[in-house]
């Protein structure tokens, strides 16, 4: 019990995210990062924080049985929900003006991070119940599970961010050897990486 059964629903928080088999959580905090750079930090954490609240509701409404929902049709949902946050990517880098589409749709990106926060927290409650032992109060289970889901929105960040600079500085420097134009290079790139995971999520679907 105590400090034990909080680290074990950590772990259980943590790999679940993580886990490649069920990749879907996976590509859509890809796609609600792909159009920054590490220079926009604070859209970023505005985004994951608001996808945070929305799946912490429905996670612990559900796991306490407050909430009941069909599961085929959240698994249906939530491939739609990256698709539809990947497609605003691209239509918003390929714009004439990428600056002014993204304080445009800023606020509508943070009101579709909250509702689809709370189609996922619907899915990840599914797997938390499925795992649930025959413990006496699922308050520890609940925060420790969240908790390492929150470690791991942090994980996939950094690692899609990390790789997206080195990949950029990489581009750029052949680029300017070539004496090719490189400032695009970042728009265009998360078009075609939003554009690779909305087909990629249709295929769920």
């Amino acid at each position: 019990m105590g400090t034990s059964e909080f680290g074990l629903y950590l772990r259980l928080g943590l790999e679940h995210i993580l886990d490649f088999a069920a990749y879907d959580h996976i590509l859509f905090v890809i796609a609600l990062a792909a159009v920054y750079s590490l220079k926009e930090w604070k859209h970023i954490l505005a985004l994951v924080t608001a996808f945070t609240i929305g799946h912490s509701i429905t996670l612990a409404l559900a796991t306490l049985g407050l909430l009941v929902f069909n599961e085929s049709l959240i698994e249906t949902l939530i491939p739609i929900t990256i698709v539809i946050t990947a497609a605003l990517n691209v239509f918003e880098r390929l714009s004439k003006d990428p600056s002014a589409a993204l304080q445009r749709d800023w606020k509508i990106k943070y009101g579709l991070a909250l509702f689809f926060g709370l189609i996922h927290g619907l899915g990840f409650s599914y797997y938390l119940r499925a795992i649930l032992g025959g413990e006496s109060s699922i308050v520890v289970p609940l925060f420790s599970f969240n908790v390492g889901l929150e470690l791991g929105q942090l994980v996939i960040l950094v690692i899609t961010l990390s790789i997206g600079a080195f990949l950029l500085v990489g581009t750029n420097m052949v680029l300017r050897q070539l004496g090719k134009d490189t400032s695009h290079t970042q728009r265009n790139g998360a078009a075609l990486l939003s554009a690779v995971i909305a087909v990629w999520a249709l295929t769920m679907i």
